[in-house]
């Protein structure tokens, strides 16, 4: 049962941290920029639906997608663990990066729904997230009690995001965008941390595969 706890929990840091809701504020407060508190809300919540679908399908679809596609967990460990550290490096630079967001001059198309894009994708559910749900799904494999705890560990950083989001513009006020860029070198930092662990992970096991038994 500790092993199933401390899956969860590494599944729900990881997540948070490439998520990075704290780095999505100033976006957030940007984009519902004028538009009063019951739009924004509205906004939100749609963002977070959206978001949250997109996490839930490939939670149940990616594994079958990695069996199809003959892809081993020791593959993916290593792969997924080289691109969360790409995330994380612009991450240490108080930036967010590619696989979370698109460039920051980026326009949006009048009348496109911004809870959808960029706010759902790639913002919230970006390839970094869905990466991270992959890799952890391929840990989990067959195990449906593991695969419920990342349900709920998905579940659980979407409230977190929520939380944080709704009181977007007041954390602006109170840290400034100086003090959401410290937040997001941090959360970076630990991202990078973990990415080198998934790699390492991926390695010792593909190692102890090829063992004569």
């Amino acid at each position: 049962m500790g092993d199933v706890v401390r899956f969860g929990l590494t599944a729900f840091v990881t997540l948070l941290v490439v998520v990075d809701p704290f780095g999505v504020v100033p976006i957030f407060v940007s984009l519902t920029e004028g538009a009063d508190a019951q739009r924004r809300a509205g906004i939100l919540r749609r963002a977070l639906a959206v978001a949250f679908g997109v996490s839930m399908f490939f939670l149940l679809a990616g594994r079958g997608a990695l069996s199809y596609l003959g892809v081993t967990v020791h593959a993916f460990a290593i792969s997924g663990g080289v691109l969360l550290f790409l995330t994380a490096l612009p991450m240490l630079f108080g930036q967010r990066g590619g696989l979370q967001a698109p460039e920051r001059g980026e326009p949006v198309q009048a009348g496109a729904d911004i809870s959808i894009f960029p706010l759902a994708i790639p913002l919230l559910s970006g390839p970094g997230a869905i990466t991270t749900i992959l890799l952890f799904t391929a840990q989990a494999g067959s195990d449906l009690l593991r695969l419920l705890v990342l349900a709920l560990a998905i579940a659980a950083v979407f409230v977190v995001a929520r939380f944080v989001l709704r009181q977007g513009e007041r954390l602006v006020e109170k840290v400034g965008e100086g003090g959401v860029h410290i937040v997001t070198r941090v959360m970076g930092i630990l991202l990078a941390a973990l990415a080198v662990q998934f790699v390492l992970n991926g390695v010792a096991s593909y190692s102890d595969s090829l063992a004569p038994r």
